[in-house]
């Protein structure tokens, strides 16, 4: 314990601009300040892309599972401003992929004709683009959609393998159930809010490999909010309904929905339409959520060094 009137002293590894100031109490202990800075969300600790990219590097390409250019909007625009901001180097563009004839398309904003663009620009024998699909759980659809795409462009690319969906995922639903008032806020926060949920249903769409990826997801927020979890999906069993059943069965009586989808792959009117038919209240999708930019630009800079350890830079 400090002596009165004197400093408590300072670790060997915290420089002057890191303490914080303090001042004297009338009782002679020192108090903390806050210093004011403001730190950007994620800092540079989260950037996985390589502080320095070479001339040519590959570019990054955000694989939006939409049918249309409104999908490149919103989620997708501010999740490529943010990269391009953290990494000037790299190259960084939206292209919508779908399902449905990805392959022949060639309007300006497809995956096919972003691509065509991107090795253009580079050396025919370099690898142009690394494309990560903009999904936060696996979408097979998409990926078809995608491999469709690269092999009707001719150019030379790569796609960055779906990014996991563990405990960032389940942290990034649990601030938006947050911020919609259906859950206690996140430690990190150092704040509590009144929650008017016991029983959430994560809600995915993709397939029985997203519900399956889904349920992982489920567990790990159950266990931050120590309240029951399920998953449902919008596109195979379980359903909203069957889900909300199966919370019901636990004594659950306030359901809310936690939508485990970036924005643009999924229909938030029907999911919001499903909720109402069950009496439940619906958080809003991940969206450009910190958690999601890093978990992408991760995949990138994996993608980035398989090629590099292959020797197709």
């Amino acid at each position: 314990m400090p002596s009165r009137g004197t400093e408590p002293s300072r670790s060997s590894d915290q420089g002057p601009e890191d303490a914080p100031p303090t001042r004297q109490t009338s009782t002679g202990f020192p108090v903390r300040r806050p210093t004011g800075r403001l730190v950007a969300p994620g800092g540079r600790h989260r950037r996985a892309v390589p502080a320095s990219l070479p001339e040519g590097s590959p570019a990054l390409i955000l694989a939006v599972p939409t049918a249309n250019s409104d999908g490149l909007g919103s989620a997708a625009a501010e999740i490529s401003t943010i990269i391009g901001l953290d990494n000037p180097a790299l190259e960084v563009r939206a292209a919508r992929v779908s399902a449905q004839g990805a392959a022949s398309s060639s309007e300006g904003d497809s995956l096919r004709a972003v691509l065509v663009e991107a090795a253009a620009r580079r050396s025919g024998t370099a690898t142009a683009a690394i494309v990560v699909p903009l999904v936060a759980t696996p979408h097979q659809a998409a990926i078809t959609g995608i491999h469709e795409a690269i092999a009707a462009s001719g150019a030379i690319a790569r796609v960055a393998e779906v990014f996991n969906t563990n405990a960032l995922l389940a942290e990034a639903l649990h601030i938006r159930l947050a911020d919609a008032g259906l859950a206690r806020a996140d430690r990190v926060r150092m704040f509590s809010i009144t929650t008017s949920a016991d029983g959430i249903i994560v809600a995915t769409v993709g397939g029985a490999e997203a519900v399956g990826s889904a349920s992982v997801t489920a567990v790990l927020l159950a266990a931050r909010l120590a309240l029951p979890v399920v998953p449902a999906s919008l596109d195979v069993g379980p359903g909203i309904e069957e889900a909300a059943g199966r919370l019901q069965a636990m004594g659950v009586t306030r359901v809310a929905i936690a939508p485990c989808w970036i924005g643009p792959e999924a229909d938030l009117g029907s999911v919001e339409a499903a909720a109402a038919s069950i009496g439940a209240k619906c958080a809003a999708p991940l969206g450009a959520h910190g958690n999601i930019v890093k978990l992408i630009t991760q995949a990138y800079g994996q993608a980035l060094g398989q090629i590099e350890a292959a020797g197709e830079a």
